[in-house]
């Protein structure tokens, strides 16, 4: 059963995301990032998301991608500490382009060493981080599905993995979303349907 979003708190979270992402573009496109936020969001509230779970959703990349730390502090100060765990928990990395202690630049770990701690932790988040993730690999999956439907190998060009890496990814974290999330089934077979075509594609 689908729950009432709190539709106030819900918008100042939509301004938010707005806000902090809108130079922002979807790799490799002029597509506004912000649309992929909000598409997230979306398949939360379709699948009976809670408010919190919805502002996750829309807030998910704003500490990896626009501050880090900072951010997610600002984050639990807005919209509390649920929607801040969610936010924390689906970041592979606190660590990226801004300034952490004593002003010190602290590079972003490598791709493959990023998401092999993003995948090896999934059984340690909590079952909101849990959908949350579920539904933005959703998102990005079916976007490199019909991506590759559209222009082909250039897709791959976006990516600092091989195509082969991507798909182990994808696939990766089917296996542990169908272990460890509960319930959520039309979703996670939707994603189920997602990596089998992201594995076609990556062998072409």
């Amino acid at each position: 059963m689908n729950k009432k979003i709190n539709k106030k708190k819900y918008k100042k979270a939509l301004d938010f995301t707005y806000k902090i992402h809108f130079k922002q573009n979807r790799k490799g496109t002029g597509i506004p990032y912000f649309t992929h936020l909000v598409s997230v969001s979306n398949n939360i509230i379709e699948d009976g998301g809670t408010t919190d779970e919805a502002i996750g959703g829309l807030l998910h990349d704003a500490v990896e991608d626009q501050g880090g730390l900072k951010t997610l502090i600002k984050i639990r100060k807005l919209f509390g500490s649920k929607v801040a765990k969610i936010v924390n928990e689906c970041s592979d990395t606190l660590q990226g382009d801004h300034k952490l202690y004593n002003y010190i630049i602290v590079p972003k770990p490598p791709w493959l060493t990023r998401k092999k701690k993003y995948i090896s932790d999934i059984k340690k988040k909590g079952q909101s981080s849990m959908f949350v993730s579920l539904c933005d690999k959703l998102h990005n999956g079916t976007c490199i599905v019909n991506d590759h439907k559209r222009v082909g190998k250039k897709i791959w060009k976006r990516f600092t993995a091989t195509p082969k890496q991507v798909a182990w990814y994808y696939e990766g974290l089917y296996k542990e979303f169908s272990k460890h999330l509960k319930g959520h089934k039309v979703l996670k077979d939707n994603y189920l349907g997602v990596v089998k075509e992201i594995k076609r594609a990556s062998s072409k």
